[in-house]
């Protein structure tokens, strides 16, 4: 499948369906996997709602720089109910690398997760739209070819009032996980290295970076969402880190790097909200 404009109205994606939902409530964290969610202009409800605040600094903290963050993944974070919108968030349950569980509505939570982290942090909600000013992230370029930097740590701006990296919504098929491990087969590649929010599943015979080819075109999930894939989406230094079972593997990145210019999956911004199911149809609309 191309990117050729003569396609026909709400072609297929071969055999693509939902194969898997994830949420990431606080931003660097692991998140919780979804059997169904709500979709709104601001991506799945409740997804990088909350985030690790560096008070020295001001700055977001997250995996993107793990010299000084140590290792966001060992944190897990989920919600104590589901997320209704136009609701309050409900509270989030944070598990520490040592297993001790706390939510933000304890008065405590700064201090616990001051003393996991190793220096002061403030535990933050994303202001929305009222936010007059956009929060700023570090992020840490190993040392290889193909990266913009490399060796150094750099600033980076999020999108003002949240604490998404660039888009609201990341797309990664089967396909393009399949390509990598054909490219690279000492590698785990696993969906979940990736932090997508959706991951379509494809048939065998959407082969390659699938998904590059959906760029500038809208994409309808179910009967109600559609999302515009509206660039690729650049990996870091995050998609190398050890991750539950997955061990550390700086080979991860230098395939991006070398074979689809450092990109895995898509990004997308929110044309129409609604239910997304896993096992709903996906179509280029």
């Amino acid at each position: 499948m191309g990117t050729d404009p003569s396609h026909a109205p709400s072609a297929h994606v071969p055999n693509g369906s939902v194969g898997a939902l994830w949420r990431y409530p606080v931003k660097s964290m692991m998140g919780e996997e979804l059997n169904s969610t709500e979709v709104t202009g601001r991506g799945l409800l409740g997804d990088r709602r909350f985030a690790i605040v560096d008070r020295a600094t001001g700055k977001i903290g997250g995996a993107k720089n793990p010299r000084k963050w140590g290792n966001f993944f060992d944190f897990r974070a989920a919600y104590v109910e589901p997320p209704q919108a136009g609701s309050e968030m409900p509270a989030v349950r944070i598990t520490l690398p040592d297993g001790t569980v706390a939510t933000n509505k304890q008065g405590d939570l700064t201090q616990i997760l001051s003393r996991a982290f190793g220096r002061d942090v403030a535990f933050e909600e994303a202001p929305g739209e009222t936010g007059s000013s956009a929060p700023t992230a570090e992020e840490y370029w190993p040392d290889m070819a193909g990266l913009d930097y490399r060796d150094t740590v750099t600033d980076f701006e999020l999108p003002a009032g949240t604490f998404f990296d660039l888009a609201v919504v990341h797309l990664l098929t089967t396909g393009t996980i399949d390509r990598l491990r054909a490219l690279y087969p000492e590698g785990r590649f696993e969906a979940r290295r990736f932090r997508p929010n959706i991951v379509v599943s494809t048939g065998p015979e959407e082969r390659g970076f699938v998904e590059n080819d959906w760029i500038s075109h809208t994409i309808a999930i179910g009967e109600d969402v559609r999302l515009a894939i509206t660039g690729p989406c650049p990996r870091c230094v995050m998609i190398t880190l050890p991750q539950g079972d997955l061990p550390k593997d700086t080979g991860i990145l230098r395939t991006a790097a070398q074979h689809n210019g450092v990109n895995v999956g898509v990004y997308a911004s929110v044309v129409r909200g609604g239910t997304v199911r896993r096992g709903d149809p996906v179509m280029l609309a």
